[in-house]
Protein backbone atom coordinates (compact mmCIF):
# COMPACT_ATOMS: atom_id res chain seq x y z
CA UNK A 1 0.00 0.00 0.00
CA UNK A 2 1.34 3.43 -0.76
CA UNK A 3 2.25 5.66 2.11
CA UNK A 4 0.01 8.53 0.00
CA UNK A 5 -3.21 6.40 0.29
CA UNK A 6 -6.40 7.90 1.85
CA UNK A 7 -5.10 11.18 1.26
CA UNK A 8 -7.16 13.79 -0.96
CA UNK A 9 -5.77 15.41 -4.09
CA UNK A 10 -4.58 18.59 -2.10
CA UNK A 11 -2.04 17.88 0.63
CA UNK A 12 -0.36 19.83 2.91
CA UNK A 13 3.39 20.46 3.52
CA UNK A 14 2.85 18.77 7.16
CA UNK A 15 1.69 15.12 5.38
CA UNK A 16 4.58 15.77 2.65
CA UNK A 17 7.41 15.60 5.29
CA UNK A 18 6.58 12.61 6.63
CA UNK A 19 6.65 10.47 3.30
CA UNK A 20 9.74 12.25 2.10
CA UNK A 21 11.34 8.96 1.85
CA UNK A 22 8.54 7.10 0.52
CA UNK A 23 9.80 4.87 -2.44
CA UNK A 24 7.23 5.46 -4.55
CA UNK A 25 7.39 9.33 -4.33
CA UNK A 26 8.29 11.45 -7.72
CA UNK A 27 8.22 15.19 -6.20
CA UNK A 28 8.31 17.28 -8.87
CA UNK A 29 9.48 20.97 -8.79
CA UNK A 30 7.88 23.83 -11.30
CA UNK A 31 9.91 26.56 -9.62
CA UNK A 32 12.15 29.00 -11.81
CA UNK A 33 15.49 27.20 -12.28
CA UNK A 34 16.96 29.98 -9.86
CA UNK A 35 14.69 29.35 -7.43
CA UNK A 36 15.39 25.82 -7.41
CA UNK A 37 19.10 26.00 -6.93
CA UNK A 38 18.97 28.32 -4.60
CA UNK A 39 16.52 25.81 -2.07
CA UNK A 40 13.87 23.51 -2.64
CA UNK A 41 12.30 20.48 -0.82
CA UNK A 42 15.08 17.87 -0.72
CA UNK A 43 14.08 14.97 -2.94
CA UNK A 44 12.26 17.35 -5.48
CA UNK A 45 13.32 17.12 -9.25
CA UNK A 46 13.08 20.44 -11.33
CA UNK A 47 11.47 20.73 -14.18
CA UNK A 48 11.26 23.69 -16.82
CA UNK A 49 7.73 24.88 -17.14
CA UNK A 50 8.43 25.72 -20.22
CA UNK A 51 8.43 21.80 -21.16
CA UNK A 52 5.23 21.29 -20.17
CA UNK A 53 3.75 23.54 -23.03
CA UNK A 54 4.10 23.03 -26.77
CA UNK A 55 5.66 26.78 -26.97
CA UNK A 56 4.97 27.55 -30.64
CA UNK A 57 3.21 30.50 -31.54
CA UNK A 58 0.46 31.72 -32.23
CA UNK A 59 -0.72 28.94 -29.24
CA UNK A 60 2.33 28.49 -27.39
CA UNK A 61 -0.10 26.90 -24.34
CA UNK A 62 -0.94 24.01 -26.36
CA UNK A 63 0.07 19.92 -25.67
CA UNK A 64 3.66 18.84 -26.43
CA UNK A 65 4.15 16.62 -28.80
CA UNK A 66 3.54 12.98 -27.75
CA UNK A 67 7.66 12.06 -28.38
CA UNK A 68 8.29 15.44 -25.79
CA UNK A 69 6.38 13.97 -23.33
CA UNK A 70 7.70 10.31 -23.07
CA UNK A 71 10.97 12.22 -22.93
CA UNK A 72 10.03 14.46 -20.14
CA UNK A 73 8.25 11.72 -18.40
CA UNK A 74 11.44 9.37 -18.50
CA UNK A 75 13.48 11.72 -16.80
CA UNK A 76 11.36 11.98 -14.02
CA UNK A 77 11.96 8.56 -13.65
CA UNK A 78 7.77 7.45 -14.66
CA UNK A 79 6.34 4.30 -14.12
CA UNK A 80 2.83 2.95 -13.04
CA UNK A 81 3.12 2.65 -9.13
CA UNK A 82 4.49 5.92 -9.06
CA UNK A 83 3.07 8.94 -6.54
CA UNK A 84 3.59 12.50 -7.55
CA UNK A 85 3.70 15.31 -5.48
CA UNK A 86 3.29 18.50 -7.39
CA UNK A 87 4.57 22.00 -6.39
CA UNK A 88 5.42 25.54 -7.54
CA UNK A 89 6.83 29.15 -5.89
CA UNK A 90 4.15 31.18 -7.12
CA UNK A 91 0.76 29.19 -5.84
CA UNK A 92 -0.12 26.56 -8.24
CA UNK A 93 0.27 27.46 -11.93
CA UNK A 94 2.76 25.36 -13.18
CA UNK A 95 1.69 22.77 -11.04
CA UNK A 96 -1.69 22.51 -11.79
CA UNK A 97 -0.69 22.62 -15.52
CA UNK A 98 1.44 19.35 -14.78
CA UNK A 99 -1.52 17.69 -13.04
CA UNK A 100 -3.40 18.34 -16.40
CA UNK A 101 -0.63 16.63 -17.56
CA UNK A 102 -0.80 13.32 -15.46
CA UNK A 103 -4.12 13.47 -16.07
CA UNK A 104 -3.52 13.88 -20.03
CA UNK A 105 -1.21 10.28 -19.83
CA UNK A 106 -3.89 8.77 -17.73
CA UNK A 107 -1.85 8.58 -14.80
CA UNK A 108 -4.25 9.16 -11.53
CA UNK A 109 -1.43 8.56 -8.46
CA UNK A 110 -1.11 12.73 -7.50
CA UNK A 111 -1.22 15.49 -4.85
CA UNK A 112 -0.86 18.82 -5.28
CA UNK A 113 1.07 20.80 -2.41
CA UNK A 114 -1.39 23.55 -0.83
CA UNK A 115 0.55 26.80 -1.45
CA UNK A 116 3.70 25.07 -3.19
CA UNK A 117 7.27 26.23 -1.66
CA UNK A 118 5.83 28.97 -0.22
CA UNK A 119 3.94 27.29 2.17
CA UNK A 120 6.94 24.70 2.56
CA UNK A 121 8.85 27.97 3.80
CA UNK A 122 6.81 29.29 5.89
CA UNK A 123 6.84 26.57 8.22
CA UNK A 124 10.91 26.51 8.46
CA UNK A 125 10.93 23.30 6.71
CA UNK A 126 13.86 21.91 5.28
CA UNK A 127 15.41 23.26 2.08
CA UNK A 128 18.24 21.39 -0.02
CA UNK A 129 20.38 22.41 -3.06
CA UNK A 130 21.24 18.95 -3.96
CA UNK A 131 19.43 18.00 -7.64
CA UNK A 132 19.01 14.60 -7.81
CA UNK A 133 19.83 13.04 -10.74
CA UNK A 134 17.39 12.37 -13.84
CA UNK A 135 16.93 8.70 -14.65
CA UNK A 136 17.18 9.22 -18.47
CA UNK A 137 14.18 6.13 -18.72
CA UNK A 138 12.64 4.99 -21.88
CA UNK A 139 8.25 5.06 -21.11
CA UNK A 140 5.71 5.02 -23.56
CA UNK A 141 2.83 6.72 -23.09
CA UNK A 142 -1.08 6.98 -24.35
CA UNK A 143 -2.42 10.44 -24.54
CA UNK A 144 -6.37 10.65 -23.22
CA UNK A 145 -8.51 13.38 -25.22
CA UNK A 146 -10.81 13.50 -21.99
CA UNK A 147 -8.91 16.24 -19.56
CA UNK A 148 -8.77 18.90 -22.85
CA UNK A 149 -11.29 20.84 -24.46
CA UNK A 150 -10.08 21.70 -27.82
CA UNK A 151 -10.71 25.33 -29.99
CA UNK A 152 -13.33 23.12 -31.76
CA UNK A 153 -14.65 21.41 -28.70
CA UNK A 154 -15.33 25.17 -26.78
CA UNK A 155 -17.06 26.36 -29.82
CA UNK A 156 -19.21 23.01 -30.15
CA UNK A 157 -20.08 23.68 -27.08
CA UNK A 158 -21.19 27.05 -26.46
CA UNK A 159 -24.93 28.26 -25.02
CA UNK A 160 -25.42 24.82 -23.78
CA UNK A 161 -26.83 24.96 -20.19
CA UNK A 162 -24.68 22.78 -18.73
CA UNK A 163 -21.26 24.69 -19.63
CA UNK A 164 -19.37 27.21 -17.63
CA UNK A 165 -16.43 28.28 -19.23
CA UNK A 166 -14.15 29.95 -16.27
CA UNK A 167 -11.44 32.32 -17.84
CA UNK A 168 -8.66 32.83 -15.36
CA UNK A 169 -7.06 36.04 -16.96
CA UNK A 170 -7.31 39.32 -15.31
CA UNK A 171 -10.42 41.44 -15.77
CA UNK A 172 -8.61 44.00 -18.16
CA UNK A 173 -8.07 40.97 -20.31
CA UNK A 174 -11.50 39.86 -20.11
CA UNK A 175 -13.11 43.20 -20.64
CA UNK A 176 -11.15 43.62 -23.40
CA UNK A 177 -9.25 46.49 -22.07
CA UNK A 178 -6.23 44.49 -22.22
CA UNK A 179 -5.47 42.87 -25.56
CA UNK A 180 -2.81 40.38 -25.63
CA UNK A 181 -3.41 38.56 -29.10
CA UNK A 182 -4.84 40.06 -32.29
CA UNK A 183 -8.28 40.61 -30.74
CA UNK A 184 -9.68 41.22 -27.28
CA UNK A 185 -12.39 40.16 -24.94
CA UNK A 186 -14.01 37.13 -23.68
CA UNK A 187 -15.51 33.46 -25.34
CA UNK A 188 -19.44 34.48 -24.98
CA UNK A 189 -20.48 33.07 -21.63
CA UNK A 190 -17.07 32.85 -20.20
CA UNK A 191 -17.59 33.98 -16.19
CA UNK A 192 -14.28 35.69 -14.52
CA UNK A 193 -13.06 35.12 -11.62
CA UNK A 194 -8.91 35.91 -12.25
CA UNK A 195 -6.67 33.07 -10.91
CA UNK A 196 -4.78 34.49 -7.98
CA UNK A 197 -7.79 35.52 -6.68
CA UNK A 198 -8.50 31.95 -5.60
CA UNK A 199 -5.47 32.17 -3.30
CA UNK A 200 -4.94 33.07 0.01
CA UNK A 201 -2.06 35.62 0.54
CA UNK A 202 -2.78 35.18 4.44
CA UNK A 203 -1.80 31.48 4.16
CA UNK A 204 0.98 31.26 1.67
CA UNK A 205 -0.80 31.11 -1.56
CA UNK A 206 -3.02 28.18 0.06
CA UNK A 207 -6.54 27.83 -1.63
CA UNK A 208 -9.01 30.16 -0.58
CA UNK A 209 -11.13 27.85 2.14
CA UNK A 210 -14.39 29.48 0.85
CA UNK A 211 -13.44 28.54 -3.44
CA UNK A 212 -16.57 26.13 -3.03
CA UNK A 213 -18.82 28.58 -1.76
CA UNK A 214 -17.33 31.30 -4.51
CA UNK A 215 -17.61 29.29 -7.60
CA UNK A 216 -21.20 28.02 -6.45
CA UNK A 217 -21.83 32.12 -6.23
CA UNK A 218 -20.48 32.44 -10.17
CA UNK A 219 -22.64 29.52 -11.60
CA UNK A 220 -19.60 27.56 -11.68
CA UNK A 221 -21.79 24.49 -10.42
CA UNK A 222 -20.90 20.89 -10.04
CA UNK A 223 -23.64 20.23 -12.11
CA UNK A 224 -21.86 21.59 -15.59
CA UNK A 225 -19.09 20.43 -17.20
CA UNK A 226 -16.39 23.37 -16.68
CA UNK A 227 -13.76 24.14 -19.35
CA UNK A 228 -11.41 26.67 -18.21
CA UNK A 229 -8.36 28.70 -20.02
CA UNK A 230 -6.17 31.75 -19.52
CA UNK A 231 -3.72 33.09 -22.04
CA UNK A 232 -1.82 29.55 -22.35
CA UNK A 233 -3.18 27.90 -19.91
CA UNK A 234 -0.34 27.87 -17.01
CA UNK A 235 -2.86 30.37 -14.69
CA UNK A 236 -5.60 28.08 -15.33
CA UNK A 237 -3.41 25.61 -14.55
CA UNK A 238 -4.76 26.68 -10.75
CA UNK A 239 -8.12 26.69 -11.79
CA UNK A 240 -8.16 23.44 -13.67
CA UNK A 241 -6.72 21.58 -10.22
CA UNK A 242 -9.13 24.04 -8.11
CA UNK A 243 -12.23 22.24 -9.92
CA UNK A 244 -10.66 18.86 -9.56
CA UNK A 245 -9.93 19.11 -6.33
CA UNK A 246 -12.89 20.25 -5.24
CA UNK A 247 -14.79 17.17 -6.69
CA UNK A 248 -16.13 18.77 -9.94
CA UNK A 249 -16.70 15.79 -11.96
CA UNK A 250 -16.30 17.26 -15.65
CA UNK A 251 -13.43 19.63 -15.55
CA UNK A 252 -11.42 20.31 -18.96
CA UNK A 253 -8.59 22.68 -19.67
CA UNK A 254 -8.66 24.65 -22.62
CA UNK A 255 -5.07 24.66 -23.90
CA UNK A 256 -5.17 26.76 -26.98
CA UNK A 257 -6.62 29.60 -24.70
CA UNK A 258 -6.80 33.41 -25.42
CA UNK A 259 -3.44 33.34 -27.45
CA UNK A 260 -5.28 30.49 -29.70
CA UNK A 261 -9.15 31.68 -29.78
CA UNK A 262 -7.89 35.93 -29.86
CA UNK A 263 -5.43 34.95 -32.47
CA UNK A 264 -8.25 33.42 -34.65
CA UNK A 265 -10.43 35.23 -37.07
CA UNK A 266 -13.72 33.77 -36.61
CA UNK A 267 -14.41 32.84 -33.54
CA UNK A 268 -16.91 34.41 -31.16
CA UNK A 269 -16.06 36.92 -29.43
CA UNK A 270 -17.64 39.21 -26.35
CA UNK A 271 -16.57 42.57 -24.88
Amino acid sequence: MSAFSGLPLVIEPAELATRLQAPELILVDLSPAARYAEGHIPGARWLDSKRTQLGQPPAPGLLPELAQLEALFGELGHREDAVYVIYDDEGGGWAGRFIWLLDVIGHAHYHFLNGGLQAWMSEGRELSQVAPAMTGSSVKLQLHDEPTASRGYLQSRLGAADLAVWDARSPAEFSGEKVLASRGGHVPGAVNFEWTAGMDAQRSLRIRADMAEVLEGLGITKDKEVITHCQTHRRSGFTYLVAKALGYPRVRAYAGSWSEWGNLPDTPIES
